[in-house]
Parts: structure tokens; sequence; C-alpha cells
């Protein structure tokens, strides 16, 4: 796996009891709330957090993040939804014509989670 660009650093403090408080951009970052569940990852690059998704657990936290942030903005503003116009649908249709995608079909190569 080749080096990763930082997309994020945030500090936080350890107590006592080893609590923490995850910081809010990194929970933004998560798409977690409170009663979320986060996940601890430690390999030999360090360690990684990742939201626990308990309803979907093959589903990807960026696309789960991704879709919240767009839920927020279209109910922050409506009036920035438009359909898709006829030409646009037709232009898709022809992207994907006769590719047939098995979704429950096993991923051939390496995966990064």
């Amino acid at each position: 796996m080749g080096a990763q660009a930082l997309l994020l650093e945030e500090y936080s403090t350890i107590t006592a009891k080893g609590q923490t408080t995850v910081p809010k951009s990194v929970r933004q970052a998560l798409g977690v709330d409170a009663g979320d569940q986060i996940a601890f990852r430690l390999d030999a690059d360090g360690v990684t957090i990742r939201r626990v998704n308990n309803d979907q657990p093959h589903s990807d936290p960026a696309i789960g993040a991704f879709l919240q942030f767009l839920a927020k903005d279209m109910q922050a503003n409506p009036s920035r939804l438009q359909t898709l116009s006829p030409e646009l649908m037709a232009s898709i249709g022809e992207l994907v014509e006769g590719i047939e995608v098995d979704l429950d079909a096993p991923i051939e190569g390496e995966v990064a989670i």
C-alpha cells in the first residue's frame, strides 16, 4: 500500500479513566453521532478509526459520510434540487447499456478498508 495523503489531523487528551472525546471534525468526517459506534484498528502502519455500521456491516464509511452530507445539504437547500434532463438520462443510459453487475459477486484483487 502506498503513502496516503493526510486528510485531517486532530488532537484529543486521554483521561485518567482511559476516555477521550472524538473531535467534532473527526465525528463529522466519519458520519457518527452520539450513540454510534467506532472501531479502532491497529496494524503495522498505526491506528485507524472507522465507523461501525451495524445495519450494513459491509458498508463503506466514506460513502455513508458522503450520503449524510448530501442529505443534510438537500434539507438545508431544497431550492438547489433539480430533476435530470431527458438528455442527461439518455446519456447515462447509453453509458451503462449492456453492462451487467453482480453486486453479490466477490471483489477481485486487493481491497483496502
